[in-house]
């Protein structure tokens, strides 16, 4: 039987340069040396596309490199559920994540990776007053108990970000390359990330996406019209913000087009009773560069009504051939005016046209930011309990444009929770079945702030209350096709499986110490969303649970996982243990190779362990670990 060791890929988040230099050692087996990538071959074989130059085009600043090695750091740490925490944890597919997005981010790609459809991120604008994660990368794990107060800080304390501290600019990047760098792993093919950005680091966040997602890949700088009239304290009062658009493949992108207004649909008449319905005119004629023309586009076009000719301008042809011209003729499909006698015109059809318009970079038709703070005051009172929420019906547009009724939808920088809230409206509305996951900072709320008199102590506990009014508003609201409304919460933790730190002054008793592999106090549900996270499953996979010769045993996936974490198994139970595993997995017949994993203390001695694993083995499960 097998350990899972913790320096084991199972038991560690995504080793993203191990898979790298795989993808490149498959690419380029030549440029290794001894396990060492030469970059002399690499050049020679990349050729023209290795650019050498000393001064490069493109975004530098202090702590960039680091900033780059942060992101490729596998994570230790695990996620534990709160089932006491969510709403319809048994059911519900969303998940709520209360933890430091950088290490959540990390501890998510095994599972998620390519598989999220839709990024929305509405991170600090760094004003000088917005909060900045701390930048003391060295344990993240650790840095996040300091700040949630669930270890000493041993100095190590969240803080805002004032200018004056000549970093201004570059603790904000820091702070975001790495996040942007594992976000880039997560979104699926077809995906793309919409970030809102104000003046203050719109130009930098636009370079840093362009490198990690590509240039090729960026989609539109829309305009959000936030404010109905601008400041009065500024020189020119800014009433909008940004919103940048990124594609994972610019090849692949999936975009809707938005839905026609009442009035854009009154363009289309039938003035003539076609058949084919209402209709708008629009030209017949493709403008050419330089007057040039194709001589089979370039012909007279005769009236009907009057027999006169008329021909494309200097400047173009006719858009269609001969052939067709005079078969849209024959139909009755080309106009010339109320009188009859203008110029042609091609009459395009509403039964033809695409199901929508093209959405624009100008976006005054979404609601105002004032908009976020009355939907606050609605659900949680008539009070300002956090400072300039999103509109719902803003990201329930941005949905509309990059989501399908199926996609998976994430939000990093949760905030007042204004993704979930839409996504859940949103389903509501077309009946879909779209998902949230939301990772939030427990920041602490300011003192003395409405939150705080309100009971909060922390963003992250609004941001879960907020869900839950949210989802009982819609319920009550439609309560027949109201969709998932529920969530599940998980809270960042240190690993389940303790980490093997001796003590050299006590060899004999850490090794006692040691003898349990998990944290005292940990649950079986605690480990068992450990090894999803770690094997790669979805957290929301389905988990059965029967009891075999006493104990607990979970199947998840379908089978694709088998774990008894249980203690007490000695010779005899694990004969009658053993028996009823492989029953239930030849029931269960998973498409895929099952693992089945156990609690290494849990079995009485390493005969009734080897007695396990042998006959599993025997019955055709193969792979057989304990933590």
């Amino acid at each position: 039987m097998k350990k899972l060791e913790l320096d084991a890929p199972e038991t560690k988040s995504a080793d993203i340069v191990w898979e790298n230099l795989s993808a490149l050692r498959s690419l380029f087996p030549d440029a290794f040396r001894e396990g060492k990538i030469d970059f002399d071959v690499l050049k020679q074989l990349l050729g023209d596309a290795v650019d050498d130059r000393d001064e490069k085009y493109g975004l530098n600043w202090h702590g960039k490199r680091k900033a780059r090695q942060i992101a490729l750091a596998p994570s230790v740490g695990t996620l534990l559920p709160c089932p006491e925490e969510s709403v319809d944890w048994e059911n519900s597919r969303n998940l709520m994540i209360e933890g430091d997005n950088l290490e959540v981010l990390k501890l998510l790609q095994k599972s998620y990776a390519g598989k999220v459809n839709f990024i929305y991120i509405d991170p600090p604008y760094n004003t000088g007053r917005d909060f900045i994660y701390p930048d003391d990368f060295r344990d993240n794990i650790k840095n996040y108990l300091a700040i949630t107060g669930q270890v000493d800080s041993n100095g190590s304390k969240s803080t805002t970000n004032s200018e004056s501290s000549g970093r201004f600019h570059t603790a904000w990047l820091n702070m975001m390359y790495p996040r942007l760098k594992l976000a880039h792993r997560l979104l699926s093919s077809d995906g793309a990330i919409a970030i809102s950005v104000d003046d203050g680091e719109l130009d930098n966040v636009r370079m840093i996406t362009s490198e990690i997602f590509g240039e090729e890949n960026f989609l539109a700088q829309i305009i959000w019209r936030k404010r109905s009239t601008p400041p009065n304290d500024k020189i020119i009062g800014a009433n909008h913000d940004y919103i940048l658009l990124f594609s994972k493949s610019i090849d692949s992108v999936r975009l809707n087009l938005r839905e026609r207004s009442e009035e854009q649909v009154a363009r289309y008449r039938n003035i003539d009773q076609h058949p084919k319905g209402p209709w708008a005119s629009g030209d017949l004629m493709a403008n050419v560069k330089g007057g040039r023309y194709v001589a089979s586009l370039h012909f007279p076009i005769i009236n009907p009504n009057n027999g006169e000719e008329h021909l494309p301008g200097t400047n173009g042809n006719w858009r269609f051939s001969k052939e067709t011209i005079d078969k849209l003729l024959r139909n009755n499909e080309i106009y010339f005016g109320e009188d009859g006698l203008g110029k042609p015109k091609l009459k395009r059809f509403l039964a033809d046209v695409k199901d929508g318009v093209t959405y624009p970079t100008i976006w005054d038709f979404v609601p105002l930011n004032t908009s976020g703070s009355n939907e606050m005051r609605e659900i949680f009172g008539d009070a300002t309990i956090f400072e300039s929420p999103k509109p719902v019906g803003l990201i329930e547009e941005l949905l509309r444009l990059g989501t399908d009724r199926n996609s998976t939808c994430m939000d990093f920088f949760a905030g007042s929770s204004t993704l979930a809230h839409a996504t859940m409206s949103l389903n509501a509305g077309d009946q879909g079945s779209r998902r949230f996951l939301c990772v939030q900072l427990p920041e602490a709320v300011p003192s003395g702030s409405e939150a705080a008199k309100r009971g909060f102590s922390t963003i992250a506990e609004l941001s879960k209350e907020r869900i839950r009014r949210a989802g009982e508003k819609i319920r009550r609201a439609v309560p027949t096709q109201s969709g998932d409304t529920g969530f599940r919460v998980f809270k960042l933790a240190q690993s389940n499986i303790r980490a093997w730190e001796p003590v050299p002054s006590d060899l004999e008793g850490t090794l006692l110490a040691n003898a349990e592999h998990i944290v005292q106090g940990r649950t079986e549900q605690d480990i068992l969303c450990e090894l999803l996270l770690k094997l790669g499953l979805d957290l929301c996979v389905p988990i059965q649970k029967k009891q075999i010769a006493g104990k607990s045993v979970h199947a998840i996936g379908g089978g694709a996982l088998m774990a008894c974490l249980a203690d007490g198994l000695s010779k005899d139970v694990v004969e009658s243990l053993s028996a009823g595993i492989v029953a239930w997995w030849k029931q269960l017949a998973p498409a895929v190779d099952t693992r089945v994993v156990f609690k290494d203390s849990g079995f009485a001695d390493d005969v009734a362990k080897t007695n396990m694993a042998a006959i599993l083995n025997q019955n055709g499960i193969l792979d057989v670990r304990s933590l």
